[in-house]
């Protein structure tokens, strides 16, 4: 599969509706993932004034922003904007001018909690585009097994074969790592980093506990928990919030930390085959994060949660949609059934429905309001009730 069969059309959509809305459209998603690409794409069509930040030439040009981006009309694109901070209060006396001679598209590797001067200096004025590498439904589901093993980050998922693949990835590791986290204005050692997004590949699908993680590494409490923020706002981990409402028992109000990228949690992981991930225990929670992504990805992220009491019941991912909620529970089996924490989340958490996500390709129900689906199946299912 080359990258012109990766039809990416929703992002495009999506781009293309945010860019008629408002002024200034920011486009946030891990490095590597297609970002500049498909913003291309999209300049081309415009005639658009490309300005990549990471070159000299780029960076020289806008020495002075006003004076460079004033006289722009149509489509301007930035690249790695959150390298020039000081661009974003020109920004918005850009964006206030009338009739908004030009639109400004932000590209960045860092969410805005990460780059904080997006949302503050450009309130009411930008609009958000997440992106992320490939998705299920961009590569068909006759490729599930090689982006669950490879990830979505296009070099990875489209190399030649899995060495290439795996020996990528771990390239972008150390990459991140030396040079491009301290593009963020972080000063962490990259050994220090390291062996935090290798504990957090060894709790991935688990309850993080700060202390824990602390003593085993040595850190206090607090810089661990600083530290896991900077790799979620880098877009490489994600911790997902716990729900918790007056139900008369004691929940759980940690989150559960996963590895975004299938693909690098098996290259940090050790894992460069996929029969090398079906051998290893760790065979569910690999199998539960890629398909928590998929869901998060397409339901949002605000609308997303985990579920547990202390007593053992819990639920994988539960969604907040339409005023209604759903629940998600990863298996990896050839015939899960139900069990006694479905039951539960079932009934404390009323459910409108509940779908068991499981590697097979039949779906079927289990019982009243549950069904066995495939993750296509599930993707199919949260696309008909975001429409609804």
């Amino acid at each position: 599969m080359s990258l012109s069969l990766v039809s990416r059309e929703s992002l495009t959509t999506a781009l293309r509706a945010a860019l008629k809305r408002s002024p200034v459209v920011a486009m946030l998603g891990p490095r590597q993932c297609g970002k500049t690409t498909l913003a291309r794409q999209v300049a081309e069509a415009s005639d658009a004034d490309f300005i990549d930040l990471e070159s000299p030439a780029g960076r020289r040009r806008l020495e002075h922003p006003m004076a460079a981006l004033e006289p722009l009309r149509g489509l301007a694109v930035i690249d790695e904007a959150q390298l020039q901070p000081e661009l974003f209060p020109v920004l918005r006396v850009l964006a206030d001018r009338p009739r908004t001679p030009a639109r400004f598209l932000l590209l960045g590797s860092a969410s805005p909690d990460l780059v904080k001067g997006v949302s503050e200096s450009l309130a009411g004025r930008v609009a958000f585009v997440d992106m992320s590498g490939f998705d299920l439904n961009e590569v068909g589901e006759t490729e599930q097994r090689r982006l669950w093993l490879r990830g979505g980050f296009p070099r990875s998922f489209l190399a030649e074969n899995d060495a290439a693949s795996f020996a990528w990835r771990e390239d972008f590791v150390r990459t991140f790592l030396e040079r491009d986290i301290r593009m963020f204005g972080v000063n962490v050692p990259p050994d220090t980093l390291r062996r935090l997004w290798t504990m957090v590949a060894h709790y991935h699908g688990q309850i993080w506990n700060s202390s824990e993680v602390g003593r085993s590494l040595g850190e206090a409490h607090t810089t661990i928990k600083r530290h896991l923020d900077i790799l979620s706002g880098a877009m490489m981990v994600r911790q997902l919030p716990p729900w918790f409402e007056n139900l008369g028992k004691r929940q759980v109000k940690s989150p559960k930390v996963y590895v975004r990228d299938s693909g690098l949690l098996h290259a940090l992981s050790g894992l460069p085959t996929q029969r090398a991930v079906e051998e290893n225990p760790r065979l569910g929670a690999s199998w539960e994060g890629f398909v928590v992504e998929e869901a998060v990805r397409l339901a949002g992220e605000r609308n997303a949660y985990f579920w547990g009491t202390q007593a053992g019941a819990e639920l994988d991912l539960l969604l907040l949609l339409g005023g209604k909620r759903y629940g998600v529970e990863v298996k990896y089996g050839d015939a899960p059934g139900m069990t006694k924490s479905m039951h539960t989340a079932l009934a404390d958490l009323k459910l409108e429905r509940l779908w068991v996500v499981y590697p097979g390709r039949e779906s079927f129900p289990l019982e009243k309001r549950v069904n066995l689906v495939s993750l296509g199946e599930l993707r199919k299912a949260l696309v008909g009730v975001l429409k609804s």
